[in-house]
């Protein structure tokens, strides 16, 4: 697998639209290009829908997001269009990009062997070299873990956790309340005397 500071390959692919992208027109702009397995399985659903809620920020700087599997240019349309994927979906059909980033590799499922793409991602510079590498990227989080690491910041989701530790904490109040019930007993003794007074109008009735 490629690493940090390697150069970022050339290629020549398809997009979901069937218009041939050429990484010469990347030239001098950043772009992230991430390999997910397969078209409309749950975590690559998952993981491209992420990308495609924060499109506008990537866009913002000057980074362009490229997804690559071994899926014709037809299941990448079929894709693009079900979920509104506004980036560029390229068809890799041979492996060539996939073998030259290195993401073609063993993998284990269920104790059977097999060989398959690795999810990671790659961010490639302006000068033409690789930057940050995801290896085995997180399906849920990828989006906000790329951007953080764009903008020199903590990843997103692990900062929003703390908030909601310390209002699951807020219900303790609540039993103090129901302490407050004594009293009222004590109210309900004072009902002993008016038994004295009938007794003694009983008393004079005599």
């Amino acid at each position: 697998m490629l690493a940090i500071g390697d150069t970022a390959p050339a290629f020549t692919l398809p997009d979901q639209s069937g218009a041939a992208l050429d990484a010469k027109s990347l030239k001098g702009q950043r772009y992230l290009v991430y390999f997910y397995p397969k078209d409309s399985t749950p975590g690559c659903t998952m993981q491209a829908c992420g990308l495609q809620s924060d499109l506008a920020q990537f866009n913002g700087l000057g980074i362009r997001v490229l997804g690559v599997s071994m899926d014709s240019v037809a299941s990448h349309k079929k894709f693009a269009d079900k979920y509104g994927l506004r980036f560029s979906l390229l068809a890799d059909t041979e492996r060539k990009l996939i073998e030259a980033y290195g993401v073609w590799v063993e993998k284990s499922m269920y104790g059977k062997r097999y060989m398959g793409i690795s999810r990671s991602s790659f961010l490639v510079g302006a000068n033409g070299k690789i930057e940050q590498v995801w290896e085995k990227a997180n399906t849920k989080t990828h989006a906000q873990d790329v951007l953080a690491f764009v903008n020199g910041g903590a990843a997103a989701p692990a900062a929003k956790k703390a908030p909601v530790t310390k209002a699951a904490a807020k219900p303790a109040p609540a039993k103090k309340a129901v302490v407050k019930k004594a009293p009222a007993k004590k109210a309900a003794t004072k009902k002993a005397p008016a038994k004295k007074t009938a007794a003694k109008k009983t008393a004079k009735k005599k």
